[in-house]
């Protein structure tokens, strides 16, 4: 893309990786879904004698708050990560992956550098509107909001520049793509923790991390060249290819298992078994068969079609499940 004006809106906006963002917005999709079940507006939760949330539309904006702060947390990790890879020279000419804004010269790496501080600066924005619309309740919780920010905050600067290139990827995913986002959310909309969000976070983390083993195991030689020790180069090309896979067997399993407790526990529904068919039967046939062409193709840059089916899989199977979770 030779036609791209250095700085440009366009620069930006492929900068910011738009298709990454279906990973930012699945825990918070998730969590939320869980909170309006639990009714964290509804007369009937009472708080200090009040309910939590007067109205419906003041949790909705509330849950707004918390799905435009992960974007906006997604999009400085990603031009983080655009910045940091391009000064250690990892970004080289035979990059499998999409290209990146500062390696093509769309960006410059001063520019991006503000732009990385403008975004959290916006986030931070953002997080702090969601805790004023916590009303009374920051008294008592607002410090904690903002360790959940600073905490976010913080994670997009080491996993990016540190963690990443430790192998430390999957387990980084799982804590904050599935217990801080979900849980983050759900606190925030009921002020409690509960096993059932819990197992949701759980969800979220091992579903995303798919994102991550497809884009590891597409990079896998060159990461080997650069120095970063995914998991995937520490174990090799069959170890990554597999594990993909059992991802999605895993997921289907403890999909079942909300199932179960959503059928049995005291926010049972009579439908809940339409969590099990929709999710537990569409995600997991169309993981497998995402995984199937995964094998058939296994190096090159045909691979980014697979991490653009892994993205679509999990964002159906969060859209389905949240519907079926808070209206079933």
């Amino acid at each position: 893309m030779s036609d791209v004006k250095v700085n440009s809106l366009r620069s930006w906006i492929l900068a910011a990786r738009p298709k990454t963002l279906t990973g930012a917005m699945i825990p918070v999709l998730l969590g939320g879904a869980l909170a309006y079940r639990v009714g964290a507006f509804r007369q009937s939760d009472m708080l200090d004698g009040a309910p939590l949330f007067s109205t419906p539309a003041v949790y909705v904006v509330l849950w707004i708050c918390c799905l435009l702060f992960a974007c906006m947390m997604q999009i400085a990790a990603n031009f983080i990560n655009d910045l940091f890879d391009y000064q250690r020279g990892s970004d080289r000419a035979d990059r499998l992956g999409p290209e990146r804004a500062c390696a093509q010269g769309w960006i410059t790496p001063r520019a991006m550098k503000v732009g990385i501080a403008v975004v959290i600066v916006l986030a931070c924005f953002i997080g702090l509107i969601a805790v004023i619309i916590s009303g009374k309740y920051v008294i008592y919780h607002g410090c904690e909001y903002i360790a959940i920010g600073l905490l976010c905050v913080l994670f997009a600067f080491l996993y990016t520049t540190r963690f990443s290139y430790l192998g430390w990827g999957d387990a980084l995913v799982l804590v904050f793509f599935g217990f801080v986002p979900v849980m983050g959310t759900y606190y925030m909309q009921t002020l409690t923790l509960t096993p059932l969000s819990l197992l949701v976070a759980l969800i979220s983390g091992i579903a995303i991390d798919a994102l991550l083993v497809i884009n590891n195991y597409r990079d896998r030689n060159e990461d080997r060249i650069s120095g970063k020790k995914t998991v995937v180069v520490r174990l090799g090309e069959k170890y990554g290819l597999y594990l993909y896979l059992v991802i999605g067997i895993v997921v289907t399993l403890l999909t079942i298992l909300l199932w179960v407790l959503l059928k049995t526990g005291v926010t049972a529904r009579p439908h809940a078994l339409c969590l099990f068919l929709v999710v537990g039967f569409v995600y997991p046939l169309r993981h497998y068969l995402t995984w199937c062409k995964m094998k058939r193709i296994r190096e090159g840059r045909a691979l980014n079609a697979i991490l653009g089916e892994t993205s679509i899989n999990m964002f159906l199977m969060a859209l389905l499940m949240s519907a079926v979770i808070m209206f079933d």
